[in-house]
């Protein structure tokens, strides 16, 4: 009897595990078609274009394509730009949004009006910030008035190399109060308890925040990181704002050279970029999964 109790119960707990994997399937199913339409089948397009001559005659080429685009001075230029600029700006999106949802942390006046003032650029559009960008850092504009108080001369911000600063600072002014809110949140959520045994113990305030305070943050930067990469490959519509369809050499980005491309309907090469740019943001976000799992896997344990 208890044999066959055993079977019905295990036949019962099957039975549950199927119908509950069914109605998970059902729930899926849905954002797991949307997947596959949007994302993944374009995608396997994109490499099917890369990998032939024309979408007419469709002749298989394999990497002729990326040979091709590889060997061309404006992708080159562009993935050089985009490369110094990611460079710069993601680290101190990174650094500077951390240092400021510390300083916020902490009991200092006129917190509320600085947590709104660094959130404001969120709400503001982008051609407004544009414009005002603009009027800053025209030749004849408000920036140059004031470096000529200290004897310098005006400089062209947007037609010269000096450009990537001014491309710089628009991303850190557009992203840094999204960056320090997530920070704010994973710092609010570190345990108590462990900061009090560190100050106990006579911890100071830095062997605190590189021993305790980034182990517990180590999951946090890693998605500030990654988001801030990619909102540094989505600067071109500050670019194109600020300097139309070909902007300055230095400012020349990979979205600006696949925007002029697929204006011209060259999908080979086109496809070959994007195909590229992929694989090499794949391997730039598994190298800081791999460095947040080797930093945070003591405080998972």
């Amino acid at each position: 009897m208890k044999k066959l109790k055993q079977k019905k119960a295990h036949a019962n707990v099957g039975k549950r595990v199927k119908r509950v994997k069914r109605s998970s399937g059902l729930f899926i199913g849905p954002s797991f078609l949307g997947v596959m339409t949007f994302f993944v089948i374009p995608f396997i397009v994109i490499v099917y274009y890369a990998m032939v001559d024309n979408p007419i005659s469709r002749e298989f080429v394999f990497l002729d394509n990326f040979k091709n685009i590889i060997n061309n001075a404006a992708f080159r230029q562009a993935v050089s730009n985009t490369a110094k600029f990611a460079g710069i700006s993601v680290p101190l999106a990174v650094v500077l949004s951390l240092l400021l949802a510390i300083l916020l942390e902490s009991k200092i006046p006129f917190r509320s009006q600085f947590r709104t003032f660094f959130l404001s650029p969120m709400m503001v559009p982008v051609a407004s910030v544009v414009l005002i960008w603009q009027v800053l850092f025209h030749y004849n504009g408000v920036v140059n008035d004031m470096i000529a108080v200290f004897g310098l001369g005006p400089i062209d911000w947007l037609k010269s190399d000096q450009g990537r600063i001014v491309l710089t600072i628009l991303f850190l002014w557009k992203n840094l109060g999204y960056n320090m809110i997530i920070f704010m949140a994973a710092l609010s959520s570190i345990p108590k308890d462990i900061l009090e045994v560190a100050h106990m113990e006579s911890a100071t305030a830095l062997q605190t925040f590189f021993h305790i305070k980034i182990r517990y943050l180590s999951s946090t930067i890693l998605f500030v990181t990654i988001m801030s990469l990619i909102n540094s490959f989505k600067v071109f519509r500050e670019i194109y704002l600020l300097s139309g369809d070909y902007p300055f050499d230095s400012i020349y980005m990979l979205q600006t050279f696949m925007n002029n491309t697929f204006r011209n309907l060259d999908y080979q090469k086109l496809s070959s970029a994007a195909v590229l740019m992929s694989i090499v943001m794949v391997v730039i976000i598994g190298l800081l999964f791999i460095v947040e799992n080797y930093f945070g896997k003591d405080v998972e344990g």
